[in-house]
């Protein structure tokens, strides 16, 4: 890094304004939202989403409220293109829900979108070419000219496809990528130029999408822009104004809030924010700060765990456990006198009574109200997190459980408060823990090996086990005791399996220490399962560890 004079970056330049009103305003209704979390969300995936994934994301979107949704690029590969013709042929679509497509302003790609659109009721095609300096200059070698006539020829062929579509309405989007880099004269020239085109009315309007696609200046500045461009566009009435906003600076939320402010009508973005680099503006994060300033937010998060459990599976990312609303600690108090006004601030609304106004320390939002609870972090009942149980058996036991392991013994932890419909108090969280994963010796128990090292990197195993009470002997060879170990299980004739992950930890202090192994395998039969073993020796846990994950994914 430059220190003392910077000269490799320089302040984004200030919006000439001199009456802006966005500062005096208040958000009192809910924007137009748009789902992108199957394009924009979707393409930022290191294992994008199979097409099942892609459903049941959709239908997840849908029963939330989502009136708008991109579903994706159909042009851009088959599997986008299926996805489509299966929501279409299938009659997945309700009635009142319009799906968005994303093209750029190439020809192929256009015709290519139209014929995935063919029998849908409507639909948003949504055009976008970059505008910005840089853009222009190093990527594509054209002068403002030339984007506007990018743009203009891609608006003639939509809309002469459009005319032609049988049984389908068309609306039409226009975004002039990099928005937020462009100048703002310039952008407000190309959007009047596509509009010159595409002929909008107050009763069909266009969608302008005003990107901020890398975000580059302070929230306030983005606001500007926006404010800029409606007092100064042609035509206002026949536009609906719409942000996408990235979090480049950490700002999305911040910088979508107060484009609103500022005169848009609609924002676009993903659950939780997933989207490339930083990612898009989290609409659950938007839509209940507006809830909590008594705004109806239009969508429904009253079961965030569902939500959040969708968007996981599919995505194969994880919701930070600090997480506006969503986390699973955001309802947890770790400080004891946090603890204790919280206590007493929910003691005082149960007495007020159902309804009355929300007046609980440290506690922004009600969180019953989209499904979750207030817990002090060693109070774990049924509808306690994850992070909660994982928190309970480290701080209290000393196990560090690898990551992907947490939702598991959650989910095992929080069946049994269901069960018992009471707190769970670290002690019987530990008996769970120890009989799901420790104490397990059905089919398989371990008995004994023994190791005879053949050379470097290889070894023979010869062990001792138990299956379903019989003895049995097994034999293998690898290039350590755990693959040798699996080897010698895979002859004997058990369920096939593979190792996935291992991890492992001292238990203790000193001479006596123990190992802990945590192992993670998949099965034919089982996405993938975990195990854990405890011994003295560290070789003997991990053996233990395998036993106990097939233990657990045969019964």
């Amino acid at each position: 890094m430059q220190t003392e004079t910077i000269t490799k970056y320089q302040a984004f330049p200030a919006i000439p304004m001199k009456n802006r009103q966005w500062p005096d305003r208040a958000i009192t209704e809910a924007p137009i939202w748009c789902s992108v979390d199957l394009r924009d969300g979707n393409q930022a995936l290191a294992i994008p989403m199979s097409i099942e994934e892609k459903l049941d994301m959709f239908e997840t979107l849908v029963r939330v409220g989502f009136k708008e949704i991109e579903v994706g690029f159909p042009s851009a590969s088959q599997i986008e293109f299926d996805f489509m013709r299966r929501l279409i042929e299938e009659k997945r679509i309700p009635d009142d829900v319009t799906i968005q497509v994303l093209v750029q302003s190439r020809a192929d790609l256009i015709e290519r979108t139209f014929e995935s659109l063919r029998g849908a009721k409507r639909a948003i095609v949504h055009l976008y070419n970059s505008t910005s300096p840089v853009q222009r200059r190093v990527v594509f070698g054209l002068e403002r000219k030339g984007v506007i006539e990018l743009a203009q020829q891609g608006t003639e062929q939509i809309k002469r496809l459009a005319k032609e579509m049988k049984g389908t309405k068309i609306s039409f989007e226009y975004s002039p990528e990099s928005f937020s880099s462009t100048e703002i004269d310039f952008a407000v020239e190309i959007c009047e130029a596509v509009m010159d085109v595409w002929q909008p009315t107050q009763e069909d309007r266009i969608i302008l999408n005003l990107p901020a696609t890398v975000e580059v200046a302070t929230p306030n500045m983005y606001a500007d822009q926006i404010e800029w461009f409606c007092t100064h566009m042609k035509n206002r009435d026949r536009a609906v104004i719409s942000l996408h906003t990235h979090n480049d600076r950490g700002c999305g939320v911040a910088a979508t809030e107060l484009g609103v402010m500022a005169g848009a009508d609609r924002v676009e973005g993903t659950l939780f924010g997933n989207g490339e680099r930083t990612g898009n503006v989290d609409i659950v994060t938007l839509a209940l700060n507006l809830y909590t300033q008594g705004v109806s937010p239009k969508l429904d998060f009253s079961d965030i765990h569902t939500v959040r459990d969708v968007y996981e599976r599919c995505t194969r990312l994880e919701v930070p456990i600090r997480h506006p609303y969503a986390g699973e600690l955001v309802f947890t108090a770790f400080s004891g006198s946090h603890q204790d006004a919280i206590n007493k601030g929910l003691k005082q609304q149960k007495k007020n009574g159902e309804g009355a106004l929300w007046e609980v320390p440290y506690l922004p939002i009600d969180p019953k109200d989209i499904g979750c609870n207030y817990k002090a972090i060693i109070r774990i009942n049924s509808q306690s997190g994850k992070g909660g149980v994982a928190y309970v058996l480290e701080h209290e036991f000393g196990y560090h459980l690898p990551k992907p392991m947490h939702r598991e013994i959650g989910r095992i932890v929080n069946e049994a408060a269901d069960e018992k419909g009471d707190e769970l108090q670290p002690e019987k969280i530990h008996e769970i823990f120890r009989q799901e994963y420790i104490e397990r010796k059905r089919p398989y128990e371990f008995q004994g090996i023994e190791i005879v090292p053949n050379g470097p990197n290889s070894v023979t195993l010869r062990g001792k086990w138990l299956k379903d009470g019989k003895p049995q002997v097994v034999q293998g060879k690898g290039n350590g005791p755990v693959d040798a170990f699996v080897n010698a299980l895979q002859s004997s004739g058990c369920e096939p399996f593979e190792l996935v992950s291992y991890a492992e930890h001292s238990l203790g202090r000193g001479a006596e220490a123990r190992a802990a192994a945590y192992i993670e395998i998949k099965t034919a039969k089982k996405r993938s399962c975990f195990g854990v073993g405890i011994d003295t020796n560290i070789e003997l846990a991990s053996l233990k560890g395998v036993i106990s994950a097939l233990n657990r994914a045969t019964s």
